[in-house]
């Protein structure tokens, strides 16, 4: 059934009120025209550590919650109704996720209570173009003595200028463009070859270009099979897609909640707006677009959680739709606000910004639903 149970009811209402009092939209504000190098609060960073967020998704024996997909993807999305900044995604989601199904048991042992506990930032290195394509990877990993030899360089790594290890897929065999052949490793951050170069993004948040010059890891550095990688980077893109599908979802609802709102207090040639229909008419049917979108990335989170290898098209439709469902949303907020949508001194385009890099991240709509149309025999 597409509804929360009471423990995640109970969870929304926990983080609607913490997100709402410790990271409202002006902290987003504060990062910015402060210029923050971190891109995130890390006061705020430990005290989500401190509510058991870290951990959502780790297992209780390793010290997490082990709460679920369902879980993880209510905190997205009351962190996309305040555009809150954080590692969560890259960290507590993504890589907590990469570790728990594929880890060896040292690997385990060390990164997993680290991430609960809200002590390390691991950041997904997957694209090296403009476009998401993981099957184009071409970073080389040769192999070194007992280990590999990583040469090569990924774009746009979320989270990248904070982190203290990487994820990283790269090539063990075959050339980019081939499923088979790539393979994941951990690497630490610190290691000799290892640079990454801070990306100014249009949301005000951190990535990073991040490049590998002949950096010697070891055969520990593993994660998962040789050159079959590509299986467990797709889960592991999933919990990050369904993540940003639902961080998008509650963007996209605050800013038809503000719009509306608006609608409500604007007078025009002697009456409020929002009695002109025309507008009653465009609001219901955005108010109808994110219901459907609220479904699909829940039917995506449960799906997660039933079984996260078959996942995928699921997945696929929740990031497409509620990346469309978010576009229109920041599109006629801009609009039914007027002139002053297009300016600074109101929240809306703070929205429409994150909106934009949230909807490319991993895969935009377009990349999704041509997925969803080749699995439906298109």
């Amino acid at each position: 059934m597409l509804v929360h149970d009471e423990d995640q009811r109970l969870l929304a209402d926990a983080a609607k009120g913490f997100i709402q009092e410790k990271a409202p939209v002006a902290a987003l504000r504060k990062l910015r025209d402060e210029k923050v190098a971190d891109g995130f609060d890390r006061d705020l960073w430990r005290q989500m550590a401190e509510m058991g967020w870290t951990g959502i998704l780790v297992p209780e024996e390793a010290g997490g919650l082990g709460f679920g997909f369902v879980g993880a993807g209510i905190i997205c999305e009351e962190m996309g109704r305040t555009l809150t900044a954080s590692p969560f995604l890259s960290t507590a989601m993504m890589a907590a996720t990469a570790v728990s199904r594929a880890g060896s048991p040292a690997q385990k042992e060390r990164w997993l209570p680290a991430i609960a506990a809200g002590e390390t930032i691991i950041a997904t290195a997957i694209d090296e173009g403009r476009k998401h394509a993981p099957e184009k990877t071409a970073l080389k990993a040769e192999v070194s003595g007992n280990g590999f030899r990583l040469s090569g360089a990924k774009t746009y790594v979320a989270d990248g200028q904070v982190a203290d290890a990487f994820l990283v897929a790269a090539r063990t065999a075959g050339s980019a463009g081939e499923t088979k052949g790539i393979s994941l490793f951990l690497v630490d951050s610190k290691l000799a070859g290892v640079s990454s170069e801070r990306v100014v993004t249009l949301d005000s948040r951190g990535a990073a270009h991040v490049s590998f010059d002949n950096v010697q890891i070891t055969g520990a550095d593993v994660l998962g099979e040789i050159d079959d990688g590509l299986g467990l980077l797709e889960i592991v893109l999933g919990a990050g897609r369904a993540g940003l599908a639902a961080e998008l979802s509650g963007n996209a609802q605050e800013s038809f909640g503000r719009t509306v709102d608006y609608l409500k207090e604007r007078k025009q040639f002697g009456r409020t707006i929002g009695a002109f229909q025309a507008l009653q008419h465009r609001a219901a049917h955005l108010f109808s677009e994110i219901e459907i979108a609220k479904s699909a990335v829940l039917g995506a989170l449960q799906a997660l959680d039933a079984d996260p290898a078959g996942a995928a098209l699921a997945v696929s439709l929740a990031k497409s739709k509620a990346a469309s469902v978010a576009r229109l949303a920041a599109q006629e907020a801009i609009q039914m606000h007027g002139g002053i949508g297009m300016t600074d001194a109101i929240d809306i385009g703070l929205f429409a910004k994150r909106m934009q890099v949230a909807s490319e991240l991993y895969g935009d709509a377009d990349f999704h639903a041509d997925r969803v149309a080749l699995a439906r025999g298109f």
